[in-house]
C-alpha cells in the first residue's frame, strides 16, 4: 500500500499520526507524546511537524490533514470554529489552509450556544463523531446520543447526520484534581469495580455533587471503609453523576441509548455506569473514528 495522505490528531498532550492509502487504510502510524501543543513554544509546531513528524512516517511532501488543539490559539494556526448545527460538508468547507508549498489543512472545531446560553466548544471530537457516522451511513438517520469520555467529556446530539448540540463535562479533569490535590488524594489505582459501583450508586441523579463528593471522605473516616477504595469510588461517583444528569441538559430522556466513542477502557466504565441505570450503550473505538473522520474530510476537500 502506498501512502497518499498524512493524518494527525494533535491534541493538548499528545500527537497521534497516521499515513493512509488512497482508500483510507492505515499504512503507518506513530505516537508523539512529547509534541502536545501545551508543551510547545509559540511558532514551534510547524518546525516540529516538518522536522520530526513527516520524516518519522516517511511522509515528506504528502498532503496532510490535522485535527484537534493544533487549530486553537495554543497550536499551529487558528482554525475558527464552525457553528452547530454542522455536518461533515460544513467542516470540509471551513478547513484552515496552512501557508506554504505543501497541501496542509486543519479541521475547525465546533461551537454551540451551550445548555445555559453561555456557550460550549470542542476541537477534535467533531472529527471522531463524523468519522463514526461515515463508517456506517445508517447512523446518519434519526437521532443519536453520543458520548465521548475523556478529560473534558462531550455529550453530543446527532440528528440526521448533523451535530446539532453538545455539552461538555470536566469529569476527567475533576477526578485528577481531586485525586491529586484534595482531601481525597490517593495514589491507589482506580481499579476496584465494587467500589466503583458503590460510587455510581451514591451519585444518585447527579444533583448536589459537592455534597455527594464528601461521602468519599466520610465513608473512610466515619464508616471504616479502606482508604484504597477512594479513587475507584470517586471515579464511579463522578461518572455516575455525569451519565445521570448530562442527557437531560440536551433535552434527552434518561433512558435513551448512548453510543460511547473513545478509549475502549474508559468507555467501558461509562457503559457500566449506564447499565446500572438501565441504559443500553454500545462502545466504538475513538482512534478508528478519528482516522475515518480525517480521511472523509480530506476526500471532500480534494474533490
Amino acid at each position: 500500500m502506498a501512502a497518499a495522505v498524512l493524518a494527525c490528531d494533535w491534541g493538548t498532550t499528545n500527537l497521534r499520526a497516521w499515513t493512509l492509502d488512497a482508500a483510507g487504510k492505515v499504512v503507518g502510524d506513530r505516537d508523539f507524546p512529547g509534541l502536545g501543543v501545551s508543551k510547545l513554544d509559540p511558532g514551534e509546531a510547524e518546525a516540529r511537524f516538518r522536522d520530526e513528524v513527516r520524516p518519522a512516517l516517511a511522509a515528506d511532501g504528502l498532503p496532510a490533514i490535522l485535527c484537534g488543539m493544533v487549530g486553537s490559539n495554543l497550536g499551529w494556526t487558528l482554525a475558527p470554529y464552525a457553528d452547530a448545527p454542522a455536518g461533515l460538508d460544513d467542516l470540509a468547507q471551513r478547513l484552515k489552509a496552512v501557508e506554504g508549498p505543501d497541501w496542509i489543512r486543519i479541521v475547525p472545531g465546533v461551537r454551540c450556544g451551550g445548555f445555559n446560553g453561555q456557550g460550549d466548544v470542542m476541537r477534535g471530537e467533531e472529527t471522531q463523531v463524523f468519522g463514526w457516522l461515515a463508517a456506517d451511513r445508517a447512523r446518519c438517520e434519526g437521532r443519536r446520543l453520543v458520548c465521548h469520555p475523556g478529560t473534558h467529556a462531550k455529550w453530543m446530539l446527532v440528528e440526521d447526520g448533523r451535530l446539532t448540540r453538545f455539552v461538555t463535562a470536566m469529569t476527567g479533569e475533576l477526578f485528577a484534581v481531586l485525586k491529586t490535590h484534595s482531601v481525597l488524594k490517593s495514589e491507589a489505582p482506580a481499579d476496584d469495580m465494587a467500589a466503583f459501583d458503590a460510587g455510581t450508586a451514591a451519585a444518585g441523579e447527579g444533583d448536589g455533587l459537592a455534597a455527594r463528593l464528601f461521602t468519599a471522605r466520610a465513608r473512610v473516616v466515619g464508616e471504616g471503609r479502606p482508604a484504597e477504595e477512594t479513587p475507584s469510588y470517586l471515579s464511579g461517583l463522578l461518572i455516575g453523576a455525569e451519565v445521570a444528569s448530562l442527557p437531560g441538559l440536551l433535552g434527552c430522556r434518561g433512558d435513551e441509548p448512548v453510543s460511547l466513542l473513545g478509549d475502549p477502557q474508559l468507555c467501558g466504565l461509562y457503559a457500566r455506569a449506564l447499565a446500572a441505570r438501565g441504559v443500553s450503550a454500545d462502545v466504538h473505538d475513538g482512534e478508528a473514528a478519528a482516522i475515518a473522520g480525517l480521511f472523509a474530510l480530506y476526500e471532500r476537500a480534494r474533490r
